[in-house]
Protein backbone atom coordinates (compact mmCIF):
# COMPACT_ATOMS: atom_id res chain seq x y z
CA UNK A 1 0.00 0.00 0.00
CA UNK A 2 1.37 3.46 -1.17
CA UNK A 3 2.51 5.90 1.80
CA UNK A 4 0.12 8.97 2.30
CA UNK A 5 2.53 11.57 1.99
CA UNK A 6 1.43 14.74 4.24
CA UNK A 7 1.22 17.93 3.56
CA UNK A 8 1.42 20.54 6.25
CA UNK A 9 1.63 24.57 5.86
CA UNK A 10 2.26 26.56 8.98
CA UNK A 11 1.55 30.14 8.52
CA UNK A 12 2.28 33.00 10.75
CA UNK A 13 1.29 36.87 10.37
CA UNK A 14 4.96 38.89 10.44
CA UNK A 15 5.22 41.05 13.28
CA UNK A 16 1.73 40.87 13.84
CA UNK A 17 1.04 43.66 16.72
CA UNK A 18 3.32 46.30 14.93
CA UNK A 19 1.51 45.02 11.93
CA UNK A 20 -1.48 45.95 13.21
CA UNK A 21 -0.37 49.47 14.27
CA UNK A 22 1.06 50.31 11.04
CA UNK A 23 -2.19 49.73 9.27
CA UNK A 24 -3.57 52.44 11.18
CA UNK A 25 -0.76 54.68 11.07
CA UNK A 26 0.98 53.94 8.29
CA UNK A 27 3.84 57.33 9.66
CA UNK A 28 5.25 54.11 11.61
CA UNK A 29 6.36 52.12 8.43
CA UNK A 30 10.09 51.66 8.18
CA UNK A 31 10.54 53.16 11.85
CA UNK A 32 11.67 50.73 14.71
CA UNK A 33 8.74 50.10 16.78
CA UNK A 34 8.20 48.13 20.43
CA UNK A 35 4.55 47.14 21.49
CA UNK A 36 4.50 46.61 25.42
CA UNK A 37 4.95 48.39 29.16
CA UNK A 38 6.66 51.71 28.51
CA UNK A 39 8.06 51.51 32.04
CA UNK A 40 12.05 49.49 32.88
CA UNK A 41 9.63 47.16 34.51
CA UNK A 42 7.78 46.58 31.16
CA UNK A 43 8.22 44.17 28.55
CA UNK A 44 8.52 43.80 24.70
CA UNK A 45 5.47 41.94 23.17
CA UNK A 46 6.45 42.88 19.96
CA UNK A 47 8.79 44.39 17.61
CA UNK A 48 8.89 45.33 14.07
CA UNK A 49 12.23 44.04 12.01
CA UNK A 50 13.56 47.34 12.03
CA UNK A 51 14.18 46.57 15.49
CA UNK A 52 15.54 43.44 15.44
CA UNK A 53 18.38 44.15 13.34
CA UNK A 54 19.62 46.12 16.98
CA UNK A 55 18.95 43.10 19.04
CA UNK A 56 15.66 43.90 19.68
CA UNK A 57 13.44 40.47 20.75
CA UNK A 58 9.98 39.69 21.87
CA UNK A 59 9.82 39.29 25.78
CA UNK A 60 12.85 41.02 25.97
CA UNK A 61 13.00 43.75 29.31
CA UNK A 62 11.88 47.18 27.79
CA UNK A 63 14.67 48.88 29.53
CA UNK A 64 17.13 46.85 27.67
CA UNK A 65 14.97 47.14 24.22
CA UNK A 66 15.30 51.15 24.84
CA UNK A 67 18.73 50.83 25.40
CA UNK A 68 19.69 48.79 22.31
CA UNK A 69 17.14 51.17 20.12
CA UNK A 70 16.82 54.43 21.63
CA UNK A 71 15.15 55.89 18.54
CA UNK A 72 12.40 53.09 18.75
CA UNK A 73 8.46 54.23 18.96
CA UNK A 74 7.14 52.48 22.09
CA UNK A 75 3.09 51.60 21.68
CA UNK A 76 1.14 50.84 25.02
CA UNK A 77 -0.89 48.35 22.31
CA UNK A 78 -4.55 47.64 22.06
CA UNK A 79 -5.69 43.93 22.24
CA UNK A 80 -9.28 44.60 20.40
CA UNK A 81 -6.95 45.60 17.42
CA UNK A 82 -5.36 42.86 17.53
CA UNK A 83 -8.14 40.32 18.28
CA UNK A 84 -10.27 41.40 15.32
CA UNK A 85 -7.37 41.43 12.75
CA UNK A 86 -7.03 37.95 13.94
CA UNK A 87 -10.67 36.98 13.69
CA UNK A 88 -10.34 38.05 9.83
CA UNK A 89 -7.53 35.80 9.07
CA UNK A 90 -8.83 33.40 10.90
CA UNK A 91 -12.08 33.59 8.88
CA UNK A 92 -10.56 33.21 5.62
CA UNK A 93 -8.36 30.51 6.62
CA UNK A 94 -11.73 29.22 7.73
CA UNK A 95 -13.73 29.62 4.39
CA UNK A 96 -10.36 28.08 2.25
CA UNK A 97 -9.12 25.19 3.72
CA UNK A 98 -11.04 21.65 5.35
CA UNK A 99 -8.93 21.40 8.39
CA UNK A 100 -6.34 24.05 10.19
CA UNK A 101 -5.23 24.68 14.03
CA UNK A 102 -4.89 27.85 15.50
CA UNK A 103 -1.93 28.00 17.69
CA UNK A 104 -2.29 31.61 19.01
CA UNK A 105 -3.52 35.13 17.81
CA UNK A 106 -0.85 35.19 14.89
CA UNK A 107 -0.19 31.49 14.19
CA UNK A 108 -1.62 28.47 12.01
CA UNK A 109 -1.21 24.88 11.06
CA UNK A 110 -3.42 23.79 8.11
CA UNK A 111 -3.28 20.23 6.74
CA UNK A 112 -3.62 19.43 2.56
CA UNK A 113 -2.85 15.95 2.84
CA UNK A 114 -4.92 14.48 -0.08
CA UNK A 115 -5.65 17.49 -1.66
CA UNK A 116 -2.67 16.47 -3.69
CA UNK A 117 -4.58 14.40 -6.04
CA UNK A 118 -6.96 17.05 -7.43
CA UNK A 119 -4.36 20.45 -6.66
CA UNK A 120 -1.08 21.82 -6.58
CA UNK A 121 -0.80 22.10 -2.99
CA UNK A 122 2.15 25.27 -2.64
CA UNK A 123 -0.53 26.97 -4.98
CA UNK A 124 -3.29 26.69 -2.69
CA UNK A 125 -1.09 27.62 -0.03
CA UNK A 126 -0.05 30.94 -1.85
CA UNK A 127 -3.03 31.74 -3.27
CA UNK A 128 -4.19 31.68 0.52
CA UNK A 129 -1.64 33.75 1.65
CA UNK A 130 -1.83 35.97 -1.51
CA UNK A 131 -5.50 36.68 -0.03
CA UNK A 132 -4.76 37.31 3.76
CA UNK A 133 -2.62 39.80 2.47
CA UNK A 134 -4.76 41.53 -0.37
CA UNK A 135 -8.00 41.53 2.31
CA UNK A 136 -6.54 42.64 5.19
CA UNK A 137 -3.30 44.30 4.74
CA UNK A 138 -1.22 42.21 6.81
CA UNK A 139 1.93 40.84 5.93
CA UNK A 140 2.04 36.85 6.00
CA UNK A 141 4.98 34.16 5.62
CA UNK A 142 4.23 30.30 5.27
CA UNK A 143 6.29 27.00 5.42
CA UNK A 144 5.03 23.75 3.36
CA UNK A 145 6.40 20.13 4.10
CA UNK A 146 6.01 17.06 5.20
CA UNK A 147 5.12 17.52 9.15
CA UNK A 148 4.67 20.78 11.61
CA UNK A 149 8.29 20.79 12.69
CA UNK A 150 10.04 21.05 9.38
CA UNK A 151 7.09 23.59 8.16
CA UNK A 152 7.13 25.92 11.15
CA UNK A 153 11.07 25.98 11.02
CA UNK A 154 10.64 26.66 6.97
CA UNK A 155 8.26 30.03 7.87
CA UNK A 156 10.90 31.04 10.21
CA UNK A 157 13.49 31.07 6.88
CA UNK A 158 10.68 32.35 4.75
CA UNK A 159 9.99 35.81 6.66
CA UNK A 160 9.78 38.45 6.78
CA UNK A 161 6.54 37.98 4.35
CA UNK A 162 7.75 35.13 2.62
CA UNK A 163 6.92 31.37 1.47
CA UNK A 164 8.90 28.31 1.23
CA UNK A 165 8.38 24.38 0.38
CA UNK A 166 10.49 21.92 1.89
CA UNK A 167 10.12 19.06 -0.82
CA UNK A 168 9.16 15.39 0.89
CA UNK A 169 12.71 13.85 1.32
CA UNK A 170 14.48 17.22 1.67
CA UNK A 171 13.67 17.25 5.04
CA UNK A 172 17.22 16.83 6.79
CA UNK A 173 19.21 18.55 4.18
CA UNK A 174 16.58 21.41 4.73
CA UNK A 175 17.86 21.68 8.56
CA UNK A 176 21.43 20.69 8.73
CA UNK A 177 22.92 23.88 8.34
CA UNK A 178 20.43 25.64 10.75
CA UNK A 179 22.06 26.44 14.56
CA UNK A 180 19.96 24.22 16.58
CA UNK A 181 17.96 27.10 18.46
CA UNK A 182 15.69 27.43 15.19
CA UNK A 183 13.97 23.78 16.27
CA UNK A 184 10.92 24.13 18.00
CA UNK A 185 11.15 23.37 21.55
CA UNK A 186 14.54 23.54 22.52
CA UNK A 187 15.04 25.96 25.05
CA UNK A 188 18.17 27.89 26.02
CA UNK A 189 19.05 25.49 28.67
CA UNK A 190 18.90 22.83 26.29
CA UNK A 191 20.77 25.01 23.17
CA UNK A 192 23.78 25.71 26.20
CA UNK A 193 24.24 22.32 26.97
CA UNK A 194 24.12 21.18 23.27
CA UNK A 195 26.79 23.59 22.24
CA UNK A 196 28.75 22.43 25.79
CA UNK A 197 28.80 19.33 23.42
CA UNK A 198 30.36 20.77 20.27
CA UNK A 199 26.55 20.71 18.74
CA UNK A 200 26.01 24.01 16.80
CA UNK A 201 24.41 23.08 13.77
CA UNK A 202 21.04 20.65 13.14
CA UNK A 203 23.66 18.42 10.73
CA UNK A 204 25.60 18.08 14.22
CA UNK A 205 22.62 16.60 16.27
CA UNK A 206 21.79 14.65 13.23
CA UNK A 207 25.02 12.38 13.74
CA UNK A 208 24.48 12.08 17.45
CA UNK A 209 23.21 8.51 18.94
CA UNK A 210 19.77 8.25 20.16
CA UNK A 211 20.68 6.65 23.35
CA UNK A 212 24.01 9.77 23.98
CA UNK A 213 20.83 12.03 23.49
CA UNK A 214 18.73 9.90 26.01
CA UNK A 215 21.76 10.14 28.50
CA UNK A 216 21.92 13.72 28.84
CA UNK A 217 18.37 14.80 28.51
CA UNK A 218 16.53 12.01 28.89
CA UNK A 219 12.92 11.78 27.39
CA UNK A 220 13.30 14.79 25.90
CA UNK A 221 16.41 13.88 24.21
CA UNK A 222 13.81 11.59 21.50
CA UNK A 223 12.12 14.31 20.75
CA UNK A 224 15.78 16.49 19.68
CA UNK A 225 16.74 13.79 17.79
CA UNK A 226 13.55 13.20 15.64
CA UNK A 227 13.00 17.06 15.15
CA UNK A 228 16.53 17.45 14.19
CA UNK A 229 16.14 14.45 11.19
CA UNK A 230 12.40 15.66 9.91
CA UNK A 231 10.28 13.75 11.90
CA UNK A 232 7.26 14.48 13.37
CA UNK A 233 3.86 12.38 13.20
CA UNK A 234 2.50 15.19 15.34
CA UNK A 235 -1.27 15.57 13.89
CA UNK A 236 -3.09 19.41 13.52
CA UNK A 237 -5.84 19.24 15.42
CA UNK A 238 -9.11 20.98 14.15
CA UNK A 239 -9.98 24.13 15.47
CA UNK A 240 -12.19 25.32 17.90
CA UNK A 241 -12.92 28.51 19.98
CA UNK A 242 -11.17 28.62 23.14
CA UNK A 243 -12.46 27.76 25.91
CA UNK A 244 -10.60 30.17 28.72
CA UNK A 245 -8.36 33.49 28.85
CA UNK A 246 -5.62 34.17 30.62
CA UNK A 247 -3.27 36.66 32.55
CA UNK A 248 -0.45 36.35 34.07
CA UNK A 249 3.00 38.21 35.36
CA UNK A 250 6.13 37.06 36.47
CA UNK A 251 7.62 39.94 38.96
CA UNK A 252 11.28 40.69 37.76
CA UNK A 253 12.59 40.21 41.66
CA UNK A 254 10.03 38.21 44.12
CA UNK A 255 7.86 40.20 46.19
CA UNK A 256 5.97 40.52 49.45
CA UNK A 257 3.68 43.24 48.57
CA UNK A 258 0.28 41.82 48.71
CA UNK A 259 -1.61 45.39 48.34
CA UNK A 260 0.32 45.95 44.93
CA UNK A 261 -0.61 42.14 43.64
CA UNK A 262 -3.71 42.61 44.55
CA UNK A 263 -3.87 45.83 42.45
CA UNK A 264 -2.36 43.86 39.88
CA UNK A 265 -4.72 41.20 39.93
CA UNK A 266 -7.71 43.49 39.69
CA UNK A 267 -6.10 45.29 36.76
CA UNK A 268 -5.54 42.16 34.77
CA UNK A 269 -9.10 40.90 35.30
CA UNK A 270 -10.49 44.34 34.12
CA UNK A 271 -8.40 43.90 30.82
CA UNK A 272 -9.71 40.24 30.75
CA UNK A 273 -13.21 41.01 30.85
CA UNK A 274 -12.67 44.05 28.29
CA UNK A 275 -11.74 41.39 25.77
CA UNK A 276 -15.10 39.62 26.53
CA UNK A 277 -17.03 42.54 25.93
CA UNK A 278 -15.29 43.11 23.01
CA UNK A 279 -15.94 39.43 21.08
CA UNK A 280 -19.49 39.20 23.32
CA UNK A 281 -18.61 36.77 24.83
CA UNK A 282 -18.84 36.16 28.77
CA UNK A 283 -17.08 33.90 31.85
CA UNK A 284 -18.54 31.45 34.24
CA UNK A 285 -15.52 30.33 36.26
CA UNK A 286 -12.93 32.44 37.31
CA UNK A 287 -9.18 31.58 38.78
CA UNK A 288 -6.55 32.73 40.69
CA UNK A 289 -2.90 31.88 40.39
CA UNK A 290 0.01 32.30 42.44
CA UNK A 291 3.48 30.77 41.93
CA UNK A 292 5.69 31.30 44.84
CA UNK A 293 9.98 31.42 44.91
CA UNK A 294 10.80 27.97 44.96
CA UNK A 295 7.81 27.40 42.01
CA UNK A 296 5.41 25.75 43.98
CA UNK A 297 2.14 26.63 42.53
CA UNK A 298 -1.12 27.56 43.84
CA UNK A 299 -5.07 27.79 42.11
CA UNK A 300 -8.02 28.46 43.14
CA UNK A 301 -10.95 28.67 41.69
CA UNK A 302 -14.94 28.74 41.67
CA UNK A 303 -17.87 28.97 39.95
CA UNK A 304 -19.84 32.36 38.74
CA UNK A 305 -23.20 33.34 37.24
CA UNK A 306 -21.97 34.30 33.38
CA UNK A 307 -20.21 37.76 33.08
CA UNK A 308 -18.14 39.85 31.47
CA UNK A 309 -18.44 42.71 34.31
CA UNK A 310 -15.13 43.70 35.85
CA UNK A 311 -17.37 45.01 39.12
CA UNK A 312 -18.99 41.71 39.80
CA UNK A 313 -15.84 39.77 39.73
CA UNK A 314 -13.15 42.15 41.23
CA UNK A 315 -14.45 41.12 45.24
CA UNK A 316 -14.13 37.39 44.16
CA UNK A 317 -10.53 37.99 42.60
CA UNK A 318 -9.47 39.23 45.99
CA UNK A 319 -11.09 37.08 48.23
CA UNK A 320 -9.65 34.00 45.80
CA UNK A 321 -5.84 35.94 46.25
CA UNK A 322 -6.64 35.83 50.10
CA UNK A 323 -7.32 32.61 50.58
CA UNK A 324 -4.43 31.52 48.51
CA UNK A 325 -1.62 34.07 49.22
CA UNK A 326 0.85 33.10 52.04
CA UNK A 327 3.91 34.95 53.78
CA UNK A 328 6.39 33.88 51.68
CA UNK A 329 7.72 35.43 48.27
CA UNK A 330 5.67 35.89 45.07
CA UNK A 331 7.31 35.07 41.75
CA UNK A 332 4.21 34.86 39.74
CA UNK A 333 0.55 35.76 39.63
CA UNK A 334 -2.35 35.67 37.35
CA UNK A 335 -6.01 35.22 36.31
CA UNK A 336 -8.35 33.06 34.31
CA UNK A 337 -11.66 33.05 33.16
CA UNK A 338 -13.12 30.41 31.70
CA UNK A 339 -16.52 28.65 30.66
CA UNK A 340 -16.52 31.30 28.00
CA UNK A 341 -20.40 31.42 25.96
CA UNK A 342 -21.60 33.67 23.66
CA UNK A 343 -24.13 36.40 25.01
CA UNK A 344 -23.57 40.05 26.77
CA UNK A 345 -23.69 40.33 30.51
CA UNK A 346 -26.64 39.01 31.93
CA UNK A 347 -27.99 41.20 35.03
CA UNK A 348 -29.52 40.40 38.00
CA UNK A 349 -32.83 42.29 39.38
CA UNK A 350 -30.64 44.05 41.75
CA UNK A 351 -27.94 45.76 39.27
CA UNK A 352 -28.08 48.90 38.05
CA UNK A 353 -27.84 47.55 34.84
CA UNK A 354 -28.85 50.37 32.58
CA UNK A 355 -26.37 52.69 34.09
CA UNK A 356 -23.52 49.82 34.53
CA UNK A 357 -23.48 49.52 30.82
CA UNK A 358 -23.70 53.01 29.72
CA UNK A 359 -20.39 53.45 31.70
CA UNK A 360 -18.82 50.29 29.95
CA UNK A 361 -19.83 51.46 26.56
CA UNK A 362 -18.21 54.66 27.55
CA UNK A 363 -14.80 53.21 28.36
CA UNK A 364 -14.73 50.83 26.06
CA UNK A 365 -15.00 52.95 22.93
CA UNK A 366 -12.49 55.34 24.80
CA UNK A 367 -9.91 52.29 24.76
CA UNK A 368 -11.17 50.69 21.67
CA UNK A 369 -10.05 53.89 20.18
CA UNK A 370 -6.65 55.27 22.11
CA UNK A 371 -5.52 51.87 22.90
CA UNK A 372 -5.94 49.41 25.96
CA UNK A 373 -5.74 51.23 29.61
CA UNK A 374 -6.71 54.39 28.22
CA UNK A 375 -9.20 54.71 30.49
CA UNK A 376 -9.69 52.29 34.01
CA UNK A 377 -10.89 52.38 36.93
CA UNK A 378 -9.63 54.38 39.92
CA UNK A 379 -8.98 51.32 41.69
CA UNK A 380 -6.55 49.73 38.98
CA UNK A 381 -5.01 53.33 38.21
CA UNK A 382 -1.44 52.27 39.86
CA UNK A 383 -0.75 49.96 37.45
CA UNK A 384 -0.99 51.04 33.55
CA UNK A 385 0.82 50.17 30.38
CA UNK A 386 4.26 51.32 31.82
CA UNK A 387 4.34 48.72 34.60
CA UNK A 388 2.29 45.60 33.27
CA UNK A 389 2.09 44.21 29.55
CA UNK A 390 -1.19 42.91 28.84
CA UNK A 391 0.25 40.77 26.17
CA UNK A 392 2.95 39.50 27.16
CA UNK A 393 1.56 37.02 29.72
CA UNK A 394 -1.59 36.00 28.07
CA UNK A 395 -2.46 32.48 27.50
CA UNK A 396 -5.64 31.45 25.16
CA UNK A 397 -6.87 28.24 26.02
Amino acid sequence: MEEVKRYIVHIDLDSFFVSVERLKDPSLNGKPVLIGGASDRGVVASCSYEARKFGVHSAMPMKTARSLCPQAVIIGGNYSAYSQASRMVTDIIRQSVPLFEKTSIDEFYIDLTGMDKFFDCYQVASELRQRVIRETGLPISFGLSSNKTVSKVATGQAKPNGQLYVEHGKEKAFLAPLPVRKIPMIGSKACETLLSMGIHKVGDLQQQSLKNLERVFGRMGKMMWEKANGIDFSPVVPYQERKSISSEHTFQQDTYDIPAMQQLLVSMTEQLTYRLRQENKQAASLAVKIRYSNFETITRQLAVSPTNSDLVLFPLVKELFAKSCQKRPVRLIGVRLGKLSEGAFQANLFDNHEKNQKLYQALDQLNQRFGTKTVSRAITMGISTRDFNPFSGEIEE
